[in-house]
């Protein structure tokens, strides 16, 4: 058992607490719901990024490179200055939603290049130009585009073209659990001497002002290179610093003044070490060298082409000469990482693969973010300080006053998206639980909290709206984290943990049935189901034009729900049969909604046509004929994924399932026969369940797997091709509204124009589709083939099929025969050539749909992550068929 693993039993077993650090630290706190106190909700203006550095914040603390315990108490990040910005830069900077062409968009340049699952060894990369940033230009010049104009990066003012910029490696490696080293090796890549400030600084959330703390926290020098820290309930810290760094202190308090125009209550304040460095102002530094927030502060001249390293050591217990260790215990632990992860990649042979998802993984690790938000604190506010308008009670979140959440939870992108998404959560637990399946199972049931899901069963969206809803995924990566976890422990499931999440997520199932299926009818609305301008308008909001929305993707998402909680209730037969009568219920609900999709209400109106051969939504204007609004979209897609191939085994000692089944079988054929191949058993006596059956399926495949409709050389697309000559137009009240293919960034200023469904490829709908072709063969056991790409006259199993999509997937971020990744724009040449930039991945929100290259949020490991699991089993399914790796690589 390597070193890694004996850490992550110890946590498991609560031996000790490994996890008790951690990259905690957000990127981003200001911009956020939780801080906005706005009497308009403008949560983007409300705290500003010129605000930030001023700004003692409620709910969560920001930094580079940053991380804090487990409850944020206190916090270490790094800071630097090139000598030339109007400010230290202590925190990323990026465009609100409002001044983004395509919403808001981090503009720095940063990777995440390792971690293991316990922090004992962490990496990162911050790329910090030495001329001045150019903030400004940003500004103006993405503010001066439109939505048919590229977003405008870093990259593209030039400030990196003569490589003058420094390269800054943050490293930590823990001794013990609260015993932690942290290294940043600054290289100066330019051709010429430079100088940067290197400012480790400590801090203490401001959680005083609330009542809850007795005593105040305080940080004090005690020589030239040590600070203490003191928190009444954590103890005392030693932080020892290398060489002789002027220490400075202040206090992490809101400058009034600056911010408000209002009179400063206290005399040292947050910014106080930034306009001290800039401008040389010791009116807000503490002379007696104590308060609640502290930078050592290093000025380094680094002669070019060489690097320079700023070394400290956080620990208990103060020791003589505590960084004789720093070099010995960051080489064993980077030793021990790479130990961990050689185990779970043996089966990995490519190298550029290998590096693709290691910091695959290590971005989801560094993801990881304290999550604070008290919903009926922020409603009513806190005692003499942040009165909140008597609007508010009425407005955002307004109903979701038992919400409660205080957790280390999976963010999608630190920065772009720095609060939880349910369904981006359920996708993130999946490669999560390859490396630490004990973390995917807690992220999995901590939305099923009860202080989390609402008292009548709906899972909290994300912060700006908790009552929107996302796609109900979360009985599938619960479902398959339990597989992951059971086949990693030899066969042995928790059950104690599927079982805990069943009985919640049928609360949730609940939910749906009572709110999103207003008639009875088993067919679902659920308004634009995280898929933002899928449509012509926004589903959401289908009562603007006096109308109702059938959706083919909503009733689609229920009948896959319905088919995960079975197998959830039949995996639980294995322990307690009592289940049998649970799956039986699900088992019904998902015939009904199936008919339903064929006839609702029995008024001979399909989600299916039989025209086109593919599913769409309904539209019903009272008084008018019902109407498919015809978009050949993923919403057409997603009836794939209500598919579950079982096996005979798992149901043949469970007599009462086996009578129900047979009732359905014998008294309703037709609804039997509509949907299942149960009668008829597959490979190895397996059944099937699926919404497709025969003459579907292969239509919904051909034009999925068809060049000039959906398959992309990079994966599925989110819309057909055959829109960019065809755009769908629709003329409802007066007004006409079109959907056209659009493989890149939105043009419309639907969500804000800062995500698209209209074109480009998305990872997890390009995962379930995977995922469902290896049921699909799983029940046919190799004996089904389709074309494949449509209309070549070559013929794939199913299981083929999913290796190959994963490979077009797994391309976007591979070397092509050029060297280079189509995941960076082709203009890009320093991303694609550059020895210091070429082998760091950015894993995007999604992807150009004919190119591949990156788009929307930059570090959204969080869903795109799943490269690693699609790297994982695409080459465990090469290994199983000894195929070749060149021939699978060229294939």
């Amino acid at each position: 058992m390597s070193a890694e693993n004996i850490r992550l039993q110890e946590d498991r077993n609560r031996i000790k607490h490994w996890k008790k650090w951690g990259p905690y630290l957000t990127e981003r706190q200001w911009g956020t719901v939780r801080e906005d106190y706005s009497p308009d909700g403008s949560a983007w203006e409300n705290v500003t990024h010129d605000d930030a550095r001023s700004k003692a914040y409620r709910w969560g603390e920001e930094g580079i490179g940053g991380i804090s315990d487990y409850k944020q108490k206190f916090c270490l990040a790094w800071a630097f200055w090139n000598g030339k910005d109007p400010f230290i830069k202590e925190r990323l900077y990026g465009l609100t939603g409002n001044q983004g062409n395509h919403g808001e968009d981090v503009k720095e340049i940063y990777y995440y290049l390792d971690s293991t699952p316990t922090h004992s060894y962490m990496k990162m990369l911050y790329k910090y130009p030495q001329a001045e940033f150019p903030y400004q230009n940003l500004l103006e010049e993405n503010s001066r585009r439109s939505k048919l104009d590229p977003e405008y990066e870093l990259i593209d003012t030039g400030i990196f073209d003569e490589d003058k910029y420094f390269d800054i490696f943050i490293e930590y490696a823990k001794q013990d659990i609260e015993d932690i080293v942290a290294v940043a090796t600054i290289h100066n890549r330019g051709p010429e001497e430079a100088k940067i400030w290197v400012m480790p600084t400590l801090w203490f959330r401001k959680n005083w002002f609330t009542g809850h703390e007795p005593f105040m926290p305080k940080l004090t020098k005690t020589s030239n290179n040590t600070i203490k820290a003191f928190n009444p309930k954590s103890g005392n810290y030693s932080i020892t610093f290398d060489g002789n760094p002027d220490l400075k202190f202040c206090d992490n308090e809101t400058n009034r003044e600056r911010i408000y125009n209002i009179g400063n209550e206290k005399k040292f304040l947050k910014d106080a070490i930034n306009d001290f460095v800039v401008q040389g102002d010791t009116s807000h530094i503490n002379p007696a060298d104590q308060g609640t927030k502290a930078a050592a502060i290093y000025e380094i001249t680094i002669p070019a082409g060489e690097s320079r390293q700023v070394k400290l050591r956080l620990q208990h217990q103060e020791e003589d000469s505590p960084l004789e260790i720093c070099d010995t215990c960051l080489e064993q632990r980077k030793t021990e990482a790479d130990e961990f992860y050689a185990a779970l990649q043996e089966r990995v042979t490519d190298d550029d693969l290998v590096n693709i998802q290691r910091q695959a993984y290590a971005g989801m690790m560094w993801s990881k973010q304290f999550y604070y938000y008290d919903v009926e604190r922020w409603l009513e506010g806190d005692t003499g300080r942040y009165v909140p308008p008597l609007a508010r009670k009425k407005g955002r979140n307004s109903n979701w006053r038992h919400l409660q959440n205080y957790d280390i939870i999976s963010m999608p992108d630190k920065w772009e998206y720095p609060w939880y998404a349910a369904w981006d959560l359920a996708f993130h637990a999946i490669p999560i639980a390859r490396i630490d399946p004990e973390f995917a199972k807690d992220q999995l049931l901590v939305l099923l909290n009860e202080w989390y899901m609402h008292p009548n069963g709906q899972i909290p969206a994300y912060e700006w709206n908790f009552s929107d809803v996302n796609p109900p995924v979360h009985a599938y990566a619960v479902q398959r984290v339990f597989q992951i976890d059971k086949k990693a422990n030899n066969g042995v499931g928790d059950h104690e943990f599927l079982e805990r999440a069943l009985h919640k997520l049928m609360l949730n199932f609940t939910w749906w049935v009572n709110q999103k299926d207003s008639d009875g009818k088993n067919i679902f609305e659920g308004g634009f189901l995280g898929l933002d301008n899928i449509s012509v308008f926004d589903r959401s909001h289908a009562q603007k034009y006096h109308g109702k929305l059938e959706q083919a993707d909503a009733t689609s998402w229920m009948a896959m729900f319905s088919l995960n909680l079975l197998r959830i209730s039949l995996d639980l037969c294995e322990f307690n049969t009592v289940y049998q009568f649970t799956a039986t219920k699900f088992l019904e609900h998902f015939l009904y909604i199936a008919g339903a999709m064929s006839n609702i209400s029995e008024e001979h109106i399909s989600l299916w046509d039989d025209e086109d051969n593919f599913f769409y939504d309904v539209f019903h204007i009272p008084g008018k004929e019902p109407s498919k609004m015809k978009v050949r979209s993923i919403v057409g897609l997603i009836p794939l994924f209500a598919v579950e191939p079982i096996r005979e085994d798992l149901f043949a000692n469970l007599p009462e399932f086996k009578k129900r089944l047979d009732f359905f079988l014998r008294e309703k054929p037709k609804l039997a026969a509509l949907v299942s191949s149960w009668i008829q058993p597959g490979y190895d006596k397996r059944r099937l369940f699926s919404l497709l059956r025969g003459h579907r399926m292969k239509s919904v495949l051909q034009k999925m797997l068809d060049s000039d409709e959906f398959l992309s050389d990079y994966g599925i697309r989110s819309l057909s091709k055959y829109h960019e000559k065809n755009p769908y137009t629709m003329k409802i009240g007066g007004e006409t509204l079109s959907v056209k293919y659009t493989p890149g960034e939105s043009d419309t200023v639907m969500f804000g124009g800062n995500s698209n469904w209209r074109g480009p490829i998305w990872f997890p709908i390009n995962f379930l589709l995977i995922e469902s072709l290896k049921k699909f063969d799983f029940y046919y056991g190799g004996d089904f083939s389709i074309e494949y790409p449509t209309g070549s006259g070559k013929y794939m199993t199913m299981d083929i099929i999913a290796k190959e999509l994963s490979l077009r997937c797994m391309r976007i971020f591979m070397k092509d025969e050029n060297g280079n990744r189509p995941v960076y724009r082709a203009s890009h040449k320093k991303f694609q050539e550059d020895p210091h930039f070429r082998d760091y991945i950015l894993f995007y929100e999604y992807f150009h749909g004919d190119s591949g290259a990156g788009l929307g949020a930059s570090h959204q490991t969080g869903w795109t992550g799943l490269v690693a699991e699609m790297i994982h089993k695409f080459h465990k399914i090469r290994e199983e068929q000894h195929h070749d790796s060149k021939t699978l690589f060229r294939s």
